[in-house]
């Protein structure tokens, strides 16, 4: 399958994109691997991570069946280094239209960062996958149910930034299709089975449960 059936795909099976900012490279097979176990198919390295090439690179070797990516993508040349790196997923804090219109062009997933409707239907015209509501500290749920209400039923919205299992439900009423999670999930030198836990955590919240 295409990256975009992939992310369908993923989507509906988990609606949660790990962001692993400042994980190193030799963290990235053994985090990939707690994360991938918990049932998360969707995985960002921000570029402003040590070596973040080469933990994209190693994590998409390692679990083939995930979506893996890069996040913090500001240029087109950014862009095309993820793709050579084996990456499928390119996330932005704001919206660039030659970031959407090269992560196109590859084949990618894009998903990139609207704060206001003007840009949301600015980077959906431009061909983006999704939107990234970042930073969602700033868009609280009712916004995003303002948006959800003008913008294509179709458009897929994930807040990003402050999502905390206590918060989430919340955000799901408003419409939110998926959320990036952060530093709740992974801070640098956390151990696999930390990460782990968290994922779990985030999982059952996510699906309205409470685990024992």
């Amino acid at each position: 399958m295409n990256a975009l059936d992939d992310f369908t795909n993923a989507l509906a099976a988990c609606p949660l994109i790990a962001i692993l900012r400042g994980l190193r490279p030799g963290e990235a097979v053994p985090i990939g691997e707690a994360l991938v176990a918990s049932g998360w198919k969707l995985i960002e390295v921000p570029l402003n991570s040590p070596e973040p090439l080469e933990s994209i690179a190693a994590l998409a070797r390692a679990q083939p069946d995930a979506l893996v990516g890069a996040g913090t993508v500001l240029t087109a040349r950014q862009v095309q280094e993820v793709h050579e790196a084996g990456g499928r997923l390119v996330v932005a804090p704001n919206f660039n239209a030659a970031v959407v219109r090269e992560a196109v062009a590859l084949g990618m997933v894009c998903l990139p960062g609207v704060f206001t409707a003007t840009e949301a239907f600015a980077a959906l015209d431009a061909g983006a996958t999704g939107l990234k509501l970042f930073p969602s500290e700033m868009i609280p749920p009712a916004a995003v149910k303002a948006l959800r209400a003008v913008l294509p039923r179709d458009a897929l919205l994930l807040p990003v930034g402050g999502i905390t299992t206590a918060n989430m439900a919340a955000y799901r009423v408003a419409g939110a299709s998926g959320f990036g999670i952060g530093s709740a999930l992974y801070r640098s030198g956390l151990a696999p089975a930390e990460v782990k836990r968290n994922a779990l955590d985030f999982m059952a919240a996510c699906a309205g449960t409470i685990r024992a």
